[in-house]
């Protein structure tokens, strides 16, 4: 979602977190940190990676629908929160620092739910230089979106991560000739266009209030920047799960030390340290309350995709986005009869076509 995201830092953490085939490898994937199906309720499921879960059918609906509302109100909370504190001129130009801190938080969680008290997955290790690739990836996966959510409303910020979807299809259709199915594709050209228009009147100042509110030139090209940079990466880390034959919270446990690791060696250069003594002590519990907000997303994903799949982790996605929009919206003052209203409206209607389309395909295949 992490950073999250998700669904999104991390983180989401996360890894938030894949829309390959796009939900069909976003599936595979994903459901090998999950319970396999079908299996008796007497009987205890093993999980790919080692960890063992005895009587996986007896979690109950109230359990997904909390670990559902914890990992909402988290992604909403590290948007907001991060948005407060990238708004403050002494953390605009630290988001290699700020990404290190998250990787730390990531990394600290996956150690404490891997050890055997808790076994939600088994450790597994590969070499330094097999990952570090996907590690340097998996920077620009986040500094980017965190520079384009310091430089733009949070309604663009979250509505531009939506091209992520059409980004990795095209991808997949260019380098991999892995096709969607038709009525899938159709659904996102309102996507695009969506995210077109809400990129051209968000970057206009309407009413003096707006102003400061609004998205920067910078935060366009940092958004769709990122967008690319996190397409390449959900396809690359495709490739990192067979290749290394892990899990996502195995590869991902592999990944975000050696990501902290490698971003120290580039924040001299790349950040303007504050003076520490003039940072008052409110914003320093916001840097700790998002990598709090990251560690909870990272730890309620797993409990969602385990609890219920991928296709309800991806309902859960859509819910995150338009909540995240609206309150986004509704912080930014604007009204209604805003023009990029329409936009808001194409983008998030044509990426739940989608999902519906690729569903359905996947279930008649």
């Amino acid at each position: 979602m992490a950073g999250p995201s998700n669904n999104d830092v991390g983180l989401k953490s996360d890894l938030e977190a894949q829309k390959a085939n796009l939900i069909s490898r976003h599936e595979k994937d994903d459901s090998d940190d999950g319970l396999s199906i079908g299996e008796s309720a007497e009987k205890a499921a093993t999980l790919p990676d080692g960890a063992v879960k005895s009587n996986p059918q007896k979690s109950s609906q109230t359990s997904f629908l909390i670990w559902t509302t914890v990992n909402t109100l988290a992604t909403i909370g590290i948007v907001f929160t991060n948005k407060r504190i990238f708004d403050d001129p002494n953390f605009k130009n630290m988001q290699t620092s700020f990404a290190a801190f998250h990787f730390v938080c990531t990394s600290l969680t996956l150690f404490v739910i891997s050890r055997p008290s808790f076994g939600f997955f088994v450790p597994k290790r590969c070499g330094i230089v097999e990952i570090l690739p996907l590690a340097f990836a998996m920077c620009f996966n986040v500094i980017l979106p965190n520079l384009s959510l310091a430089y733009s409303s949070i309604t663009f910020y979250q509505i531009a991560r939506i091209l992520l979807t059409p980004f990795v299809a095209l991808i997949n259709l260019v380098f991999y000739r892995v096709s969607i199915p038709m009525y899938a594709a159709l659904s996102l050209i309102p996507v695009c266009t969506g995210v077109g228009v809400v990129s051209y009147y968000d970057t206009r100042v309407a009413t003096p209030e707006q102003e400061g509110k609004v998205t920067t030139v910078a935060g366009v090209i940092f958004a769709f920047s990122g967008v690319v940079a996190s397409s390449l990466y959900t396809v690359w880390i495709g490739a990192y799960h067979k290749k290394l034959n892990m899990s996502s919270m195995q590869l991902l446990f592999n990944q975000a030390p050696a990501s902290s690791i490698l971003l120290l060696f580039f924040i001299p250069f790349a950040d303007s340290i504050p003076v520490f003594s003039d940072v008052p002590i409110s914003r320093w519990a916001m840097i700790l309350m998002s990598g709090f907000f990251a560690s909870v997303i990272n730890l309620s994903q797993f409990f969602i995709i385990a609890g219920a799949g991928a296709v309800s982790s991806t309902v859960v996605g859509h819910a995150k986005t338009c909540s995240i929009v609206i309150l986004g919206w509704m912080a930014s003052g604007r009204s209604v009869s805003d023009k990029s209203l329409l936009g808001i409206l194409l983008a998030i209607g044509g990426i739940i076509m989608y999902s519906v389309a690729v569903i359905k395909a996947r279930r008649t295949a």
